[in-house]
């Protein structure tokens, strides 16, 4: 559990001097004031909008013991500043609650998740990509959490203060850590990598959905590379051997090389493919001489690649098949493609997380192999900077082999109609629809028993909005 002396150590790079200080001792670290408990530790973070300065004192109401600041907020509680060179003495009966002043919240979050990991002999795994990356983190834990107790990144906490939050999570009773490695920029992941230490780093892929913030899908793979350079000579990194960026990434570090996949020349790969619809996907599994038979319930042909890199990650872990098998089995959470009913017997294809060309491609592919009225509901795809036009074309020449029926939400969302029906598709069957509201208004009325209706488009556009409208009641 964390101490005020561990916090500060981490903070100051110091011993404190108060023996007590060991005594008072944290359930959880947060940033929000309004998740505060008894013996919560408090960072007040300055975001874009709000300033957590202004919550300080709300967070210790409801019972935090301590928090962390960078000014100080009028009517705190004891202040310990640790900005000062020498660091002064810490007060002679530090009792709670208590605010510790800093240069900067966000780097010392950093720097104590930082030092809590090294207290601790665990395995991390490192999880990056442009796509997937959530999902397969899921699939990493459900394989590992048969043999070990392992802790994982909630949510997409992928960030410079989720992945610090979900260190400081980090108990000796856990063996391994499965977090997740997003980014914006370059430098982001081996910023991240510096704080978790990873022994373990795995890709999923390198595709267009930070194109506008990067420039050129070979940033791209340089940002999500950083993973891969930053593991140690004795640690492993899990590749993609179906995607050249990712595999070229192998030459980048001194690491073992497991590449994951399709390809025959892949360490673990899979065949005989069977996508069984919303009953999942059953294929063939090989590694060396190993060769199982698996089905999941994760759903689309796409899908094979996340059990192939959870897999990876068990045999690099010293698992037993069975095992192994038994978590693939029971992955519990489908973050990124749901089958739920919907109106008047529908039912929805929920795939509304997020879309870029890849992923609307690979829903569309499910769509493709389900039996019914086929009605795409595509939304604009963000961030694809100069591939926006032809990414959302691309999507447009595969909906019209596939969906009888097309809404388009956007004005990007248009491209994709307007090129559906440029390769054939009638343009009755396609409507344009502004916003999430005049699609729903228009499926409302429109769809019937046994029509699948897949919904998906980028975060901005508020394609859940549209699921939620279209539920069974």
């Amino acid at each position: 559990m964390l101490t005020l002396a561990g916090i500060w150590q981490g903070i100051t790079g110091q011993e404190i001097g108060d023996p007590k200080a060991s005594e008072i001792r944290f359930r959880d670290v947060i940033i929000d004031s309004r998740k505060a408990d008894k013996d919560s530790l408090f960072v007040a973070l300055l975001g874009e909008k709000d300033d957590g300065h202004n919550y300080v004192k709300d967070a210790l109401r409801r019972g935090a013991s301590a928090a962390i600041v960078h000014r100080i907020v009028d009517g705190l509680p004891l202040v310990v500043d640790t900005t000062k060179r020498p660091l002064p003495s810490p007060p002679s009966r530090l009792e709670p609650p208590v605010c510790l002043l800093v240069e900067d919240t966000l780097k010392s979050l950093q720097d104590m998740a930082a030092y809590h990991r090294r207290q601790f002999d665990v395995r991390v795994i490192g999880v990056t990509g442009s796509i997937g990356k959530t999902t397969t983190k899921e699939a990493i834990h459900s394989v590992l959490s048969k043999s070990f107790l392992a802790l994982k990144s909630e949510e997409n906490l992928n960030n410079e203060i989720g992945l610090p939050l979900t260190l400081l999570a980090l108990e000796e009773d856990h063996t391994k850590v499965v977090l997740e490695l997003g980014m914006y920029a370059l430098g982001e992941i081996a910023q991240l990598a510096e704080i978790a230490l990873p022994q373990v780093g795995l890709v999923t892929n390198v595709s267009y959905s930070h194109l506008e913030r990067l420039g050129s899908l070979e940033r791209i793979a340089q940002a999500k590379a950083e993973l891969v350079e930053a593991l140690p000579p004795d640690g492993t990194a899990i590749l993609n051997g179906d995607d050249p960026e990712v595999k070229a990434m192998g030459s980048l570090t001194e690491a073992r090389v497991l590449y994951y996949g399709l390809s025959p020349d892949c360490h673990l790969r899979a065949s005989h493919i069977e996508s069984r619809g919303l009953d999942g996907v059953r294929f063939r599994m090989q590694y060396g001489q190993e060769t199982l038979h698996v089905k999941i319930p994760l759903l689309g042909r796409h899908s094979v690649h996340t059990a192939l890199a959870a897999a990876a990650v068990g045999v690099t872990e010293g698992q037993p098949w069975g095992q192994i098998v038994a978590g693939l089995r029971d992955i519990a959470v489908q973050l990124r493609l749901i089958a739920t009913p919907g109106a008047n017997g529908s039912m929805i294809i929920d795939d509304t997380y997020n879309a870029s060309p890849t992923s609307s491609l690979a829903a569309l592919n499910l769509l493709a192999e389900l039996k019914g009225r086929k009605i795409a509901v595509l939304g604009d795809m963000l961030e694809l900077g100069s591939y926006e036009e032809e990414g959302h074309r691309k999507v447009g020449r595969r909906v019209a082999l596939v969906a009888d029926k097309l809404v388009t939400v956007g004005a990007l969302g248009a491209i994709i109609g307007r090129e559906a029906i440029a390769i054939g598709m009638q343009g009755d069957d396609v409507f344009f629809a502004k916003d999430s509201q005049q699609a729903v208004e228009f499926l409302q009325d429109f769809v019937a028993s046994g029509d699948l209706i897949l919904v998906k488009g980028s975060r901005g556009m508020h394609m859940e909005e549209i699921v939620a409208e279209l539920g069974e009641k």
